[in-house]
């Protein structure tokens, strides 16, 4: 009798005997020889690094549909399409508009769409990483840089871990004890036994008791590169789980940390296009060799670069413009004008450009965490543990260098609408609001939706089209699991334990949804 795992991680996976060449660099140039892979503190970091590089590639997990399968910025962006907040004006290309669409769920049996690109990318992610801290115990060399691999490798499951858990559960507030992901802490391979889907509280204690570890671990280490983990990208982390899961405290006393690696104060001239502002805690420096053109972050953003951008436009929600005052300088990240189709308008995004749209080879860093997110997660965490006072300050301070009219001051109290759009006039409220027009296309819009146990509507008068009004979804009940991933039949048809999310809104019968008591039992044979 044997439990087998689908070996998700075949287009990617480290071997460290036989070593993968591409994905253990510092660079495109350096190759690394899999028998000094572990050896020493010089190896470790070249596979923490080849790690980091497969974090941003593209094509790394899917058989095709590479153009909207490249690493974290691809589904920040899917989860941000998900939700009312970023129109998505026409089909363009095709890219990430069935994300939009809400119809990628019944592509199970596929090994090109979002439910295989998204499980294989986080397992495998999980996969390098556990080979690299079954490893580190026998790395020799400083301790410090020892113990700062390991610390970046335990960072970077816990992200796996909790964002995984993110798209393929229901939101952990709420469904605590319900099924989320499987949890794997050992080097897998072909034949690995499968394990059963854990549930919410099981999977997000793994990433929390992770991120701490990699933060006794990094301790006070500089940063080597942008694109690792410090304590202070660590605690950012750690603020981000702890918000989703409602640890409300946890997330403010790491939020206050994480803050201190960056600044929050507005730059005019910041088009999320270079890791190395001051806003940034933590991104991905491209050097020319590493660049690409479409299958990035911001040829999806930037209509000036003439292809994704231009012919499938990313808009900001009207109602969400109108919330902005009239001197708050971030209405300079939309512009309303006609769109791609010559007879519509919309509010065109220009938050996201390449430094220089005729050469995407350079200027197109990606960037994964800011200092303003920090500074709105003291605010909102502050506010729901009943200090107001503090939360007011956090929101002035961040609001003073964006509107120089803004006051939140009078505002007081913690009640939201059963819908995103339904307001109450609430600090809390205040706050998220705040929260949508800041990181609008940068922390993915629908598990906020979904951590705050609010639903949503789309509506025309918004901007969206006609097909992206979801109307035959119920994306109006938190209870749903529309905004739930199906898990690839490839990982479900091999692992027998596994209980499959169902592709409509509910359940259909006992054979899929997240209820522990409907789990399949038993072995696999062989």
């Amino acid at each position: 009798m044997k439990k087998i795992l689908f070996a998700l991680m075949a287009l990617a996976t480290l071997s460290f005997t036989a070593c993968n060449k591409e994905l253990l660099n510092t660079n495109p140039t350096d190759a690394v020889s899999g028998d000094t892979v572990f050896g020493d503190t010089d190896g470790g970091l070249m596979a923490l690094n080849g790690t980091i590089r497969f974090f941003w590639q593209w094509g790394r997990t899917t058989t095709g549909n590479y153009h909207q399968c490249f690493g974290p910025q691809s589904y920040t962006l899917m989860a941000d399409l998900m939700g009312e907040d970023m129109v998505q004006a026409a089909a363009g290309s095709g890219w990430f508009w069935y994300d939009y669409l809400y119809d990628v769920k019944d592509a199970v049996n596929s090994t090109t769409w979002r439910p295989y690109d998204a499980w294989n990318y986080y397992y495998t992610l999980i996969s390098n990483v556990n080979y690299i801290i079954d490893a580190a115990p026998n790395m020799e060399g400083d301790p410090a840089v020892v113990n700062y691999v390991l610390g970046n490798a335990y960072a970077f499951r816990a992200y796996a871990y909790a964002y995984a858990g993110m798209l393929y559960a229901r939101s952990y507030i709420g469904h605590e004890d319900r099924l989320c992901i499987p949890i794997y802490t050992e080097p897998t391979v072909a034949g690995t036994q499968g394990k059963a889907r854990a549930t919410n509280r099981e999977v997000f204690a793994q990433a929390m008791s992770d991120i701490n570890q990699a933060i006794t671990l990094i301790g006070d280490t500089p940063q080597m590169h942008l694109s690792h983990f410090d304590k202070y990208v660590a605690n950012g982390l750690k603020a981000r789980i702890a918000l989703y899961m409602g640890d409300y405290q946890t997330a403010h006393d790491a939020a206050v940390i994480a803050v201190q690696g960056g600044d929050y104060a507005f730059n005019k001239d910041f088009h999320y296009n270079d890791a190395t502002d001051k806003s940034v805690l933590w991104g991905a420096e491209i050097i020319r060799d590493q660049g690409t053109t479409n299958p990035q972050f911001l040829a999806h953003m930037d209509i000036a670069f003439g292809g994704y951008g231009a012919s499938s436009r990313k808009c900001c929600s009207a109602w969400l413009y109108d919330k902005m005052g009239v001197s708050d300088v971030r209405r300079g990240w939309w512009s309303y004008e006609t769109l791609a189709d010559n007879s519509t308008k919309g509010y065109q995004q220009y938050k996201f450009l390449f430094k220089d749209a005729s050469d995407p080879y350079v200027g197109a860093d990606h960037i994964f965490m800011r200092a303003p997110e920090m500074q709105l997660i003291i605010a909102e965490t502050a506010c729901r543990l009943g200090n107001e006072s503090e939360a007011k300050t956090a929101l002035n301070a961040l609001m003073a260098t964006r509107d120089p009219d803004y006051d939140c001051s009078a505002l007081t109290g913690t009640a939201l609408g059963t819908l995103t759009t339904d307001l109450t006039g609430s600090l809390l409220e205040e706050i998220l609001i705040q929260r949508r027009i800041e990181l609008w296309g940068e922390v993915g819009r629908v598990y906020d939706i979904k951590r705050l146990r609010q639903g949503f509507v789309r509506t025309a008068d918004m901007g969206h089209p006609i097909a992206g009004l979801l109307n035959n979804l119920n994306t109006d009940d938190p209870e749903t699991f529309d905004w739930v991933m199906t898990i690839p039949a490839k990982e479900y048809n091999a692992n027998p334990l596994i209980l499959q999310n169902p592709i409509g809104s509910y359940p259909s019968s006992n054979l899929e949804g997240d209820d522990p008591a409907n789990a399949p039992k038993g072995e696999a044979t062989e």
